[in-house]
This record gives C-alpha cells, structure tokens and sequence, in this order.
C-alpha cells in the first residue's frame, strides 16, 4: 500500500509514531507543499493507540467548548473517506448514553440542552424510546440498576480504525511522505536548545523539526530531548466476543456500569471501559475487567450470556493532570509535541492533523494554542492543595463502592467526608488526578484562579474556534 524507501540521512521534518496521529499529520503537511518528511514507527504502523481504540466517534459532551471541538471531528469524518479514496467502513448507528438515576437523568437534560444550543443533534429520550431503539436491551426493573431514560445521539459512529491508519499513510506515500516501519527512535539531538536530529536502531537521521506523536509513550520519548511532561500513562482495556448476525444496530454506554458495546463490522460484540486507575506500560489483560464489564454489558444485554470472548487488548492512554492536551513547540526549538488526549486521541485525529498544516511557511508545526507545552509541572498546584487534586481518585473509590449491591448507588459523600478521607489517605497523590473532577466541590480550593499558561481552566471558546477553523 505504500512505498519501502531507503532512510535518508536527511529530513526537513521527522515525525515519531506511525499511527493516525502522526501520518495525519504528515499527510497534511505534505498537501500543504512539505515533501521531505519521515514517519518513524518502532513496530508496524497503527500497532499504538491507533489500532487498540473502540472507535467510536462522537460530539455529544457536556462542555461547549467540547462539543464544537468534536463536533468538528465529525463533520471532518462524514468526508474522510471521500478525500483519502478509501471504505473506512464509517458507519452513523446512532448512540445511546443510558441514564439509570435521576441525577443521571438530569445530566442527561443538562448535555442535551447544551448540545441543542451549538447545533449539535442529541436529545433526551424515554424507556419507551430506548426499547424501540434497541429492542435488545433489558428494559424492565428486575435488574440492579433500572434504565430511566438516556441521551440519543444520531450522528454517533464508528469507523474501522485500522483503515484509518492505512488510508492516511497511503495518501501521505502517494505524496512522498517516507514511512518507516520497525524504526525504532533510541535518542533526539539537541544542541544550543534547538533539535538536530535523532537517532534510531537503523542509523542518525538529521533533521531541524521533530514531532513526537506517541500516545502513552510521549513523556519516555520527550525525555531524550530533555522536555519533562506532566503525563502519567494509564491502560484502556477492551475485548470482542465470537461474531454473531447483527443484533446491535446502535452505540450504547453506560456510565453507572462504566461499560460501552457496539458491534462490528465483522459482527463482534465490542466491549469496553474507562481507564484502569493505575499507571501502567502494561499491555496485559485483566481478569477483574473481564469479569466487571462482562457482568454489566450482560445486565444491559442478556443476549450475550452465551456467548464466548474471543480476544481481548489493552492500549495506553497519556492522561495529563487538567485532561486537556498538549500541543505545539517545546523549549527544545524544532522539537513539537501531540500528546495528552487520553482516551480520546482517535476521535482528534482530524482537527489536530488539520492544525499541522495550517501554520504559516516560516512554522512547521503549530506553537502557542491553549494546549501549548509552555504549560510546565510547576504550575500545577502543589502539594498544600491535595484536596483538590486528589478527587479523582477518590471518585475512583466511590465508584468501586456503588457497584456493590450493598450501597445506594445515588450516594455522594458530603464535603466533611470527603475532607476526612483525603487527610487520611495522603499517599494519593499523583499527577493523574484531575482538579477539575471529582464528586464533591472542596471549600478550600484555591480562590484566585491560576494564570500561569499550565492553567486549570478549560478551553475558552474563542480560543477554540481559532485554534480550530472551518477547513
């Protein structure tokens, strides 16, 4: 599908990672005139992130700033195939966020309304809806956790991921791009603060820009030019059943049982959940996810009783601490960044590839964006402000308790029990932990809100609009 180059000793810009990231960006900056460009991949190309996601695209989020974000990546989407020449099996089904409490239900209300005010289609529907929707699923009130309702989103797909990555490095071959399979990055050169070059496992390769599109390997791989990263790796696992005839012609999630099921194109059931709490290289499987996830997709489906797991993966996810990405030029001049979209890297692949083309001749590559690596660690609050950094993983405990049976699943804790557990559970604290979530305000937050450009604040609309334009 694409050309075997021999590696030349010099490029103008050298981009690490073959996966969707990295050869859209590449394919961009190629249209945009840049010829001599290399993709480096230290396994075959889409074996990171790209190829190990669930695939599902969507722009159905609660924030505004989220749903014009995505909103765009789908609308890019509907039209890839038709610009790369390529069948990437996309595919509109339609997705179901399932509610089965009342403050669930108002959530649901909430991202709707939302939703409706930016011209995005997602409305709220009834059990009476869902059941017609999806006949398949267990509507009635003799399971633990009782549908209510839930948050219909039409214009929810999924997409075959591995022709996604085929399809961009095709396009890119077709426009001189030298892809590298098995080329594995050991070092970047850096001298007088500016990228020289970087060094793999088939020789130095000298070039004046360097990206790195790694995924959960970018903080390992930003090391070698000296750029420390405020990301911490976690594990996304997920697994398909033995292929039966289409039963499941729509996208449901669940976010009380953390457990979302599709169906393939081949006829797998898809399973997946969120992140696993640890950090982790780890591309081993678990047996408590196996078991978890079966047991909630079989309360939502009984259908699939019977059926046997055919395969299971995991994928890494670079998860900063605001859960917002990292993007552009580092200190190293020449040395640019694409990392920290978390579980939500593939659903980016077209905004952020587009934004690689679009800097002006004198920029390779995009700096300055509200999601620039000017940001630095420091800036995050420090330790005296644990209360507030640690939610996350309190959240996490909370979660752990509501799915057994023995807790009111509507339970949140009150401020004063959430003030008690983080003084006695201290050794939480992590850079994972996200400021911005949790499931109680803590009173002694910081009052005077940062202005350091790592900020808490999420994106600005102005600022994504600019940040992302119409094509």
């Amino acid at each position: 599908m694409w050309r075997r180059p021999e590696l030349k000793k010099t490029y103008d810009v050298v981009i690490v990672g073959g996966g969707a990231h990295g050869l859209a960006a590449a394919y961009e900056l190629a249209k945009r005139g840049v010829r001599n460009i290399a993709v480096l991949e230290k396994s075959y190309i889409g074996a990171g992130g790209s190829g190990r996601n669930t695939t599902i695209i969507r722009s159905n989020y609660r924030t505004p700033d989220g749903v014009r974000f995505y909103d765009q990546s789908v609308k890019l989407y509907q039209r890839l195939s038709q610009e790369l020449d390529y069948n990437l099996l996309f595919s509109q089904q339609g997705h179901i966020t399932l509610a089965h409490t009342e403050r669930a239900m108002m959530t649901m209300v909430e991202r709707a309304e939302v939703n409706q005010a930016l011209g995005v289609n997602s409305r709220v529907v009834g059990p009476d809806e869902i059941a017609r929707l999806c006949p398949e699923l267990d509507m009635s009130d003799r399971v633990t956790y009782p549908i209510q309702g839930g948050l219909y989103h039409p214009p929810g797909a999924v997409i075959r991921h591995d022709a996604v990555v085929w399809a961009y490095a095709r396009a890119a071959d077709r426009l001189g791009v030298d892809i590298f399979p098995a080329t594995e990055v050991t070092g970047i050169d850096v001298a007088s603060g500016r990228v020289t070059g970087v060094r793999t496992n088939r020789g130095a390769i000298s070039a004046p820009s360097v990206l790195a599109a790694v995924a959960g390997w970018s903080s390992l791989v930003c090391s070698m030019a000296g750029v420390e990263l405020p990301i911490v790796t976690h594990n996304l696992q997920a697994y398909v059943t033995e292929p039966i005839k289409p039963m499941l012609h729509i996208i449901l999630v669940s976010a009380t049982l953390h457990v979302y099921v599709s169906q393939t194109d081949r006829g797998e059931i898809l399973i997946g959940s969120e992140i696993e709490p640890y950090s982790t290289y780890s591309f081993a499987s678990t047996l408590n996810f196996l078991e978890t996830s079966a047991r909630h997709a079989t309360d939502l489906l009984p259908r699939l009783r019977t059926l046997r797991v055919l395969r299971s993966w995991t994928g890494l996810c670079d998860v900063t601490p605001d859960y917002s990405p990292i993007m552009g030029e580092t200190d190293v001049k020449g040395f640019f960044v694409d990392c920290g979209w978390g579980t939500y890297g593939f659903k980016a692949v077209l905004p952020t590839g587009a934004s690689a083309g679009r800097p002006s001749a004198t920029r390779t590559l995009p700096r300055g964006n509200g999601f620039s690596p000017e940001r630095r660690p420091g800036d995050w609050p420090p330790t005296s402000t644990l209360p507030a950094i640690i939610r996350r993983c309190f959240g996490l405990a909370i979660r752990a308790m509501r799915e057994s049976s023995y807790w009111d699943l509507t339970w949140t804790p009150s401020q004063a029990e959430v003030a008690t557990t983080v003084r006695s559970a201290s050794w939480l604290h992590c850079m994972c932990c996200s400021p911005a979530r949790g499931p109680a305000q803590i009173s002694h937050l910081p009052s005077k809100p940062s202005t350091s450009p790592m900020r808490r604040a999420r994106w600005s609309a102005s600022s994504a609009a600019k940040r992302w334009p119409e094509p």
